[in-house]
């Protein structure tokens, strides 16, 4: 299993001296925002709720966790979203719009060809359309020619986080 990337630490700045000093914040903000990389946040430490920074971090690619601290002041998690694996060569292009799983399988513990075996037993049981979302050790390459050559559609990635392959199947007509 690959080693697990390592979280960035939180960065933190406050910029109640700044405003108390008659200084705009922004620029400061800007700058450690850009320092951010995928995966990582910066808490920053305001006099107010800052509404109008919100927008201006979403469209850099940061999501947002306001909370009061007291005394007027906030306290704001700004995160940075990780991109997401790029899909396995092979996988459904409309995969984005097919609908939630139904079913989940872990199947990172079994040794082959167990998981395959697994996920066509699954596959039997759902109605044609249904999605079967699998988590394996490793690309299962048998698997993806086996589900093409029956009729099934699939996308798949690895999993930054956890070292696993992801495999999204939409069950066919083949069942």
């Amino acid at each position: 299993m690959p080693d697990q990337p390592e979280t960035p630490p939180i960065r933190e700045l406050d910029v109640r001296p700044l405003i108390a000093a008659g200084e705009k914040p922004f620029a400061p903000i800007a700058a450690l925002a850009d320092e951010i990389p995928p995966g990582g946040a910066f808490r920053l430490i305001a006099p107010f709720r800052p509404d109008p920074l919100f927008s201006v971090m979403a469209r850099k690619g940061f999501t947002a966790e306001a909370r009061e601290i007291g005394g007027g002041d906030w306290e704001i998690l700004f995160s940075r979203a990780a991109p997401e694996p790029e899909p396995t060569i092979g996988s459904a292009a409309e995969a984005v719009i097919w609908p939630d799983p139904t079913r989940s399988l872990d199947l990172t513990g079994l040794p082959p060809p167990e998981p395959m075996m697994r996920i066509f037993e699954e596959l039997a049981t759902l109605e044609p359309g249904e999605v079967l979302f699998a988590l394996l050790i490793r690309e299962p390459l048998p698997l993806l020619a086996e589900l093409a050559t029956t009729g099934h559609e699939w996308a798949g990635n690895y999993s930054e986080e956890h070292g696993a392959y992801r495999l999204l199947i939409r069950c066919g007509d083949g069942g």
